[in-house]
């Protein structure tokens, strides 16, 4: 059985990782292709971002068949070689479910809008007012009202993200068997691992107008929804015990999230929030350009590491993924200090409690690309958004840094494996644009240079495996008022570890709350680090201090 407080996930979003026919689009057979180098960096599972057959309006994120692969990626043969061959490697694979919702051009949504009562009644239907206008005034998470209205039936689907992914109705228990028998194919197929998208948004309250906002508070950690993950579970994953867990928790509430990753509730391994990832927005309004805050960013981490673990819950951790600005980019340096920027991030997860979660080219220290024009990008979101900023008045120029900054493409341009023109990646022009700086950022030059960035990742995730504090230990934050230091201990009887994080440019000193006598340094970003009480800090220096007790 594989202990999912020691392992940790890479995150392939398969169609930017390798190109393995030559068409431009990533495919099964190129994670197949890239296996040695993930066993080489030492991960335990690999999440693969959907790979059903789907329209792509959303990346896959609407999904128009639960039970097959895509042929632009693959065939269900290939999935099956990935998976033996991971497994002779000891790697396990993690599939994306997005459960909330289907592509419209599922079977199930054509049968509704064939008028069949019963496909009907998998999906959320609403009379709009007598004026023409929507069932409420909610707001899609991609902008504009989070209604669709269908002329032949005269009425409207709730749609909390594109208009073509309508929303399920989990109210209805022959949707939950549908979903229940999703799961138990991919079981069938050897599947040890499932993450499940925006899943607290499943069950629904009152559908009224909201007056204080954009509607989410009637969506988010519903009534029922700790009662279906429940189901869920006792029904397909809960009858294994070496299959792992994880669910995507939009907008949630750390209570909530005590029953969804609690270690004796029975729902869900552990969860992802995403509150330390909008410090660098305005209240929920992420189309900004702010300064992130780094207290807010020291308050959110350090507390729901110390309230998941009150409650013997657990976290996913992480900085990126297929939604996320790259790290490097957004909390780092992208210049002369992105090498130890880069690793110090990577420390302050990876030594926290929790799995972590490693986004493709994280490892490698991969930045934003930089975009200069619409056309490069491809993610309806930040299309959209685009236009929504341009309507509010908003300068081109000053629309175009908003999306920079903050666009999901920032984390979708290809894998940068070496420094070819196609940056190893593909030999047909990618479906989005590489990112130019891949001939000096790239695994090729990383995977064999000792002090790389990717070595850094390998010895985390080797620490991991090795020190049951880290795994296991107690956490505790230290000096939490400091400007620049995120600090903080992790503890068994046995061992001691203090995780000390200089996250500027600036030089900071700083001296250590914890008695330091018999510490060593574990791990740093420069050669020459110490285990000292008063410590002068580097430019984004980190240090892991450990002492066996």
């Amino acid at each position: 059985m594989y202990d999912f407080h020691k392992s940790v996930v890479y995150q392939c979003y398969f169609k930017s990782f390798y190109d393995s026919n030559g068409d431009g689009v990533g495919d099964l057979r190129g994670v197949t292709a890239k296996l040695d180098y993930l066993q080489k960096l030492g991960v335990d599972y690999i999440w693969l971002n959907p790979f059903f057959p789907s329209p792509q309006r959303d990346n896959g994120y609407d999904v128009a068949d639960y039970c097959a692969v895509d042929p632009r990626f693959g065939t269900m043969a290939d999935f099956e070689e990935l998976s033996r061959e991971a497994e002779k490697r000891g790697i396990r694979l993690m599939l994306d479910m997005v459960f909330n919702h289907t592509s419209t051009e599922h079977e199930w949504f054509q049968k509704a809008l064939a008028g069949d009562p019963d496909y009907e009644d998998y999906y959320i239907w609403r009379e709009g007012g007598p004026d023409g206008t929507p069932p409420n005034n909610w707001e899609s998470k991609f902008g504009g009202n989070a209604w669709q209205y269908v002329p032949e039936k005269g009425n409207w689907y709730l749609h909390l993200f594109d208009p073509t992914q309508a929303d399920l109705n989990w109210e209805n228990p022959r949707v939950r068997k549908e979903l229940q028998n999703v799961i138990r194919f991919w079981m069938g197929k050897g599947v040890k691992g499932f993450r499940f998208d925006v899943v607290n948004l499943i069950s629904k309250g009152s559908y009224e107008s909201d007056d204080q906002g954009d509607g989410r508070r009637f969506y988010t950690d519903g009534p029922r929804v700790h009662e279906f993950l429940h189901e869920l579970n006792e029904a397909t994953f809960g009858t294994d015990a070496e299959i792992i867990t994880v669910g995507e928790m939009s907008s949630t509430s750390m209570e909530n999230c005590y029953k969804y990753a609690g270690a004796d509730t029975g729902e869900l391994s552990m969860v992802f929030s995403f509150h330390h990832l909008k410090v660098d927005f305005v209240g929920n309004e992420k189309w900004v350009l702010v300064p992130f805050d780094f207290q807010k960013l020291k308050n959110i981490l350090f507390s729901w590491q110390t309230g998941m673990s009150d409650h013997n819950a657990w976290n996913a951790v992480f900085w990126c993924n297929h939604d996320q600005p790259r790290v490097v980019s957004r909390f780092g340096d992208e210049g002369e200090y992105w090498k130890p920027s880069a690793k110090m991030l990577g420390t302050v997860i990876h030594c926290l409690r929790g799995t972590p979660y490693v986004y493709q080219g994280e490892e490698i220290g991969m930045t934003n690309p930089g975009f200069t024009s619409l056309d490069q990008y491809r993610d309806v979101e930040s299309i959209n958004h685009f236009h929504i900023l341009r309507d509010r008045g908003l300068h081109e120029d000053s629309a175009y840094d908003i999306l920079r900054v903050h666009s999901r493409d920032n984390s979708r341009t290809p894998m940068q494996w070496d420094a070819s023109e196609g940056g190893g990646f593909s030999e047909a022009e990618p479906w989005i644009s590489m990112n130019p700086n891949h001939k000096t950022i790239n695994a090729a030059s990383q995977v064999d240079d000792p002090d790389s960035i990717f070595a850094h990742y390998r010895k985390l995730i080797a620490l991991r495996k090795q020190y049951d504090v880290i795994a296991n230990g107690d956490f505790a934050p230290l000096d939490m008022a400091h400007p620049s230091v995120l600090a903080y201990t992790r503890r068994t009887d046995r061992e001691d570890l203090v995780v000390i994080n200089n996250f500027y440019r600036k030089e900071a000193d700083w001296t250590c709350p914890v008695d330091l006598d018999g510490f060593t340094c574990l791990l740093s970003n420069y050669a020459d680090s110490r285990a000292e009480t008063k410590l002068h800090l580097r430019p984004y220096e980190s240090l892991v201090l450990y002492r066996a007790n």
